[in-house]
């Protein structure tokens, strides 16, 4: 009887411990810490077998700041039965973080069920496209726009292997994308690269890569990027203007309207940031664009201002506000910085 009380106790002793471990898990762990499915073999998995929402992190930045977090979550909300796939180039198989204070919006993507955390390999993504060579032989340190002409060569690579959609991380999601092989425009007839989505494999991008060995230029602004998929995108069709809020078709892609991602374009970015009488619906918009190489971090979102920004962070990512946005102390705060006269 006494053996019997002692096993039961063991057992129990044991079933507590574990379940404690799996707390701590929780609580403090991240990326180390995540299910064996969000592993690399993991990664090709789930981009082979879902119509996955990518953002990519060329930088070595582990906290993503608030619109990164906002953009991320919208897509989750968004494109619930999808997977959302942010590829991290600080991340790797051994990442740990130490507590979600000193890290909260990488926590919360983490928490987010359809939002899947890797690492970005870029050697082994250029694998089997035109990209390898040119990434083998470019001299990095030489590159004066490195994380811009890195993260356009690395979204037409995955883009071309996998399909799915491609977002830059300052695009808030606000409705599905009914469409599977598209770019977006952001002017009468230039195209983005901040958005684009295609099935895999689709020629476009393959042409797309080719021309970006052929014709690379970092030194020009945008060469590798939206300058790319406009030469690109005018060898493919024969562009007209834009009749009202329709989009322009050709052979067997859709060149999207400037209001479905640019209603207010890149001259006029600080309008995101101002109050507005009465806030634009965005009716005839899928995501928006919030242009923040132009902003830089001169603007930030702060709690109780009532900008069009802060409204659109509360609707689409209100776990992002909730969590990450600061009040205007903090702000003030997190602006002047330790020292700062």
């Amino acid at each position: 009887m006494l053996k019997e009380l002692h096993f039961s106790l063991w057992v129990f002793f044991l079933l507590a411990c574990g379940f404690l471990y799996l707390l701590t898990l929780k609580s403090s762990c991240f990326f180390s810490c995540l299910p064996t499915y969000r592993s690399q073999e993991g990664l090709e998995g789930l981009l082979t077998h879902h119509h996955s929402i990518v953002f990519l992190e060329t930088s070595e930045r582990m906290e993503p700041p608030p619109l990164v977090s906002c953009a991320v979550e919208s897509a989750a909300r968004t494109y619930p039965e999808q997977p959302v796939v942010f590829l991290m180039k600080a991340l790797n198989d051994s990442t740990q973080l130490s507590t979600n204070a000193t890290y909260p919006a990488f926590s919360l993507l983490s928490a987010l069920d359809n939002v899947f955390l890797f690492p970005l390999e870029m050697k082994r993504l250029f694998e089997d496209t035109p990209l390898l060579s040119w990434y083998t032989h470019v001299n990095v340190s030489a590159e004066s726009n490195w994380l811009h002409v890195s993260s356009d060569a690395a979204r037409l690579a995955i883009i071309w292997k996998y399909g799915g959609i491609y977002m830059d991380t300052d695009v808030i999601s606000i409705r599905p994308i009914p469409e599977e092989n598209f770019l977006a425009a952001q002017g009468s007839r230039d195209s983005s690269n901040g958005v684009f989505g295609f099935l895999p494999h689709h020629p476009f991008l393959w042409a797309c890569m080719e021309n970006f060995v052929e014709h690379y230029n970092s030194d020009i602004w945008g060469n590798q990027g939206p300058l790319l998929m406009t030469r690109m995108l005018r060898v493919w069709c024969k562009l007209q203007n834009f009749q009202e809020v329709s989009d322009l078709r050709c052979l067997n892609l859709s060149f999207l309207h400037p209001q479905r991602f640019y209603p207010i374009s890149y001259s006029e970015w600080r309008r995101y940031y101002e109050v507005w009488d009465t806030d634009p619906s965005f009716n005839n918009s899928y995501a928006l664009h919030l242009w923040n190489y132009m902003n830089r971090g001169r603007k930030v979102v702060v709690k109780g201002s009532n900008t069009l920004v802060e409204n659109l962070y509360r609707k689409h990512c209100p776990r992002t506000y909730r969590d990450v946005v600061q009040g205007p102390e903090e702000s003030v705060t997190r602006a002047l910085g330790p020292g700062t006269k």
